[in-house]
C-alpha cells in the first residue's frame, strides 16, 4: 500500500488548522516567524492526518529515530514522510519504507550546488540537458527522496550515491530493488523512493483538510 498526496495551503486558515493540530506540531508551528512557514508546518501535518485519517488511524505516537526522521510508534506497519516548499506540502504513506520531496524549480538555482556536491555524472547530465535547472530538480527531489527513504537524511553525503535516469529511474548498485518516480506539478517537482511503483498524486483541496478531530 501506497498513497502519495499534496496540497496548496497558499489559502489555509492558520487559526483553523492550529486547533486541529497537536500540542507538538502547535510548539512547532510557533517555532517560526513567518506566517508562509507556519502554514507549511501546519498544512503538512493536516495532510498526514488526513491519510492517515483514511486508513483509520486516528490515534498516531509520533517518535523520531536517531537523524530525526518521524515514525508512528502505535503503528509500527505504517510509515510515512513529509516535505513543502514554496506554497506546496506532500506526504507520503505506505505499509514499507517510504521518502519524499517536493521541490519549486527555481529557474536561477546555482547550479554549482551540483558541481560540488551531485555525482559526476548527474552534473554532466544536467550540464548537458537542454532546460539545466529542471533536470537539477530531478535529481535533487530523487536524491532527497532516497536520503529521506535510509532515514539519514543530510548525513548522507549526496555524492555518496548516484541516481540514474534512464527509462527507468534507479540508484546504482541498488540491493533493496528501490523504485523512483517522478512527478511534475506545475512549478515543482516531486520525487518518491519506495518499494511501489507510484503512479498517481493525488491532490487534495486545502478544505478537504479541516474537520479531522
Amino acid at each position: 500500500m501506497i498513497k502519495l498526496a499534496y496540497c496548496n495551503i497558499e489559502k489555509l486558515d492558520l487559526i483553523k488548522g492550529y486547533g486541529l493540530v497537536s500540542k507538538n506540531r502547535q510548539e512547532k508551528i510557533d517555532f517560526y516567524r513567518f506566517e508562509k512557514d507556519k502554514k507549511l508546518s501546519c498544512g503538512a501535518y493536516l495532510l498526514l492526518k488526513k491519510l492517515l485519517h483514511e486508513q483509520n488511524i486516528t490515534d498516531p505516537i509520533f517518535k523520531t529515530e536517531k537523524y530525526g526522521k518521524a515514525y508512528i510508534s502505535n503503528h509500527e506497519n505504517i510509515h510515512f514522510n513529509l516535505s513543502h516548499s514554496g506554497k506546496m506540502v506532500l506526504c507520503a504513506i505506505s505499509d514499507m519504507e517510504v521518502g519524499t520531496d517536493v521541490e519549486y524549480i527555481d529557474p536561477k538555482i546555482d547550479l554549482n550546488i551540483a558541481r560540488h556536491y551531485f555525482y559526476n555524472s548527474e552534473y554532466e547530465n544536467i550540464m548537458k540537458s537542454k532546460n539545466k535547472p529542471d533536470e537539477f530538480f530531478k535529481y535533487w527531489v530523487l536524491k532527497e527522496s532516497y536520503m529521506k527513504y535510509t532515514g539519514l537524511g543530510m548525513n548522507l553525503k549526496l555524492d555518496s550515491f548516484e541516481i540514474i535516469i534512464d527509462d527507468k529511474i534507479k540508484l546504482k548498485n541498488d540491493n533493496e530493488n528501490l523504485r523512483f518516480n517522478l512527478f511534475n506539478i506545475k512549478n515543482y517537482k516531486i520525487g518518491i523512493a519506495s518499494h511501489y511503483n507510484v503512479s498517481e498524486l493525488i491532490e487534495y483541496n486545502v478544505n478537504e483538510l479541516y474537520g479531522l478531530k
